[in-house]
């Protein structure tokens, strides 16, 4: 039987009752011709107050033109969006977590509410892509995600750079080694105009990972927000959105489990942000798929690094365009035997046929063979032990250290550690602790780029550890784990720890332990009290109540 087009739509809009319905749609511009068409959602998350989402409006137009070239009727819908790299460092960075739930959730009243056909969900800051994920998953319309894109990197004393050297730039300041004026210089030149950051961070890795899952269309992420080329992408979209529903092919159809594996390889092979161990957790129970934090590592020790990509390498997201974009990857990991070639991605092609067509630049050395990978493990591992029983996440890639062990220095708040930072309190060998900052205790999760690149710009990164029940930024790079569960807000072991107790990270053995007894550990946590929560009404609240361990993907249930 074939899929009917206006599936949904004719019952908001089509016979005499529905009169009412098309008098609003006339007074908003639609005409009853429009009203006749299938009713596309074109969402986005377009906000005036960063560089990350900047571009998509203009692109929705594309988009929307892609849409009525093909016989459809698009209405954007607009929602939030919360910028990590600004918030980053103050109580606002927790509202960053939450938002990818309000994203979610707004997508899918939207798409409930106006009985839309099908949907292309424009996305770009970081939380924006799982979030805008998570509602096609719910709504399950025949529809897709397009990324908005990266933004071009600056050029600062001859050298590309990005937001993740302003941040490490602010603990050279601190120590000393970068003048006011040379701080301010390079700030003014990081962030050159609209996209989203510009390296294998969270929005990158994310935007990727969805391509290599099938849900985005191969090609398109790693075309930057504000090349030329966008335009043609966007109306190539919106004309593919129109086949998706006149075939009737669903999110759910192609988000499978091997779908997911592919996800964790692209990201696992690229030395991507350890947020997608978050996401996708968080996306598999929306899809319905069986997906465990324990995956992540299995997969990852099977999958070669062979991005050479910042943070941990030393190319940013448009160098990968120009040597490729992602068919080069999928080409690569495919000539190793390391990815799911049968995988159906949304332009009706597998991703082993998408990448018969990768287009490599000659001598590029971004996306290496996996003969040359620069290590033949994954850059995500996943640690357990006496401290995460739930586990933590840590990202090796551009880490050489697979033992480290050293006394706690234990902070109960962001804030305190970075103070401790910049007063240049932290030492060689020590293991910092930031504990209260999980789902439940932040709330939200926040991510510790501010401490992390303070760190590693007073220049110890190489010789300390960091722990969190917090989140990182996908700039983060080092010896740091997060993610730790059960966090110390629900009486976790992280709660236990104690001022100089000593902590020892072991790689190999993939686990993350302090050297106390099970006797002390159970004596600690029988006087912990949980401390009163952070926020008593509102969203904050509201999620606080309702939000799963990091260990499930901190959704809310």
């Amino acid at each position: 039987m074939a899929f009917d087009p206006r599936h949904r739509s004719r019952t908001l809009v089509d016979g005499p009752g529905r009169a009412p319905a098309r008098s609003y749609f006339q007074a908003a511009g639609f005409n009853s011709d429009d009203l006749k068409k299938p009713l596309v959602m074109v969402a986005h998350e377009w906000i005036g107050t960063m560089p990350c989402n900047l571009g998509q409006r203009m692109l929705a137009q594309q988009v929307m033109a892609g849409i009525r070239a093909a016989g459809g009727t698009p209405m954007e819908v607009n929602t939030v969006s919360i910028s990590d790299g600004i918030s980053m460092g103050t109580e606002g960075m927790k509202a960053s977590l939450i938002s990818r739930e309000v994203i979610a959730d707004s997508i899918e009243l939207c798409g409930i509410g106006y009985s839309f056909d099908a949907a292309v969900i424009i996305v770009g800051c970081d939380k924006t892509i799982p979030g805008g994920a998570m509602a096609l998953a719910r709504l399950n319309l025949p529809g897709l995600v397009l990324y908005s894109g990266s933004i071009d990197p600056g050029t600062f004393e001859g050298h590309d750079v990005t937001v993740q050297d302003v941040f490490e730039g602010v603990g050279q300041h601190a120590a000393g080694k970068m003048s006011d004026e040379r701080l301010a210089a390079l700030e003014a030149a990081a962030c050159p105009g609209a996209g989203a950051c510009g390296a294998q961070y969270t929005a990158n890795t994310m935007a990727t990972v969805l391509e290599f899952m099938g849900i985005s269309a191969m090609g398109t992420a790693t075309v930057g927000a504000t090349d030329s080329r966008k335009e043609n992408v966007g109306e190539r979209t919106g004309r593919l959105v129109m086949d998706l529903l006149n075939k009737g092919v669903l999110p759910r159809d192609l988000l499978t489990r091997k779908s997911f594996e592919n996800g964790i390889i692209c990201a696992a092979s690229t030395g991507g942000s350890t947020n997608v161990v978050l996401h996708l957790l968080a996306l598999a129970r929306e899809a319905g798929i069986e997906l465990d934090i324990d995956d992540f590592d299995t997969i990852s020790e099977a999958t070669p690094l062979i991005g050479d990509l910042r943070p941990g390498g030393r190319y940013v997201a448009l160098d990968w365009d120009r040597a490729g974009g992602t068919p080069v990857l999928a080409q690569k990991l495919l000539a190793a035997g390391k990815l799911h070639g049968d995988v159906m991605t949304v332009t009706g092609r597998t991703i082993a046929e998408e990448a018969a067509d990768a287009a490599e630049q000659p001598g590029q050395m971004v996306i290496l063979d996996a003969k040359d990978a620069l290590k033949p493990t994954g850059g995500l591992v996943i640690l357990k032990g006496n401290l995460a029983p739930e586990g933590c996440v840590i990202k090796v890639a551009g880490e050489e250290r697979t033992h480290f062990s050293g006394p706690a220095r234990v902070f109960d708040r962001e804030e305190d550690a970075f103070a401790a930072v910049s007063a240049r309190q932290i030492h060689a060998g020590d293991v910092v602790v930031i504990r209260y900052e999980g789902p439940v205790g932040g709330p939200g999760m926040r991510e510790m780029l501010g401490v992390t690149a303070a760190i590693v710009g007073e220049g110890i990164g190489d010789q300390v550890a960091l722990l969190t029940d917090g989140r990182f930024s996908g700039a983060t790079h080092g010896l740091m784990a997060g993610h730790v569960a059960p966090e110390a807000a629900v009486g976790g072991p992280i709660a236990a720890v104690r001022e100089g107790d000593i902590i020892t990270i072991d790689i190999p053995s993939r686990r993350m332990d302090v050297e106390i007894s099970e006797a002390e550990m159970q004596s600690r946590l029988a006087s912990w009290k949980a401390p009163e929560p952070k926020y008593k009404t509102g969203v904050f609240a509201k999620y606080a109540r309702g939000v799963s361990s990091a260990a499930e993907g901190a959704i809310t249930k």
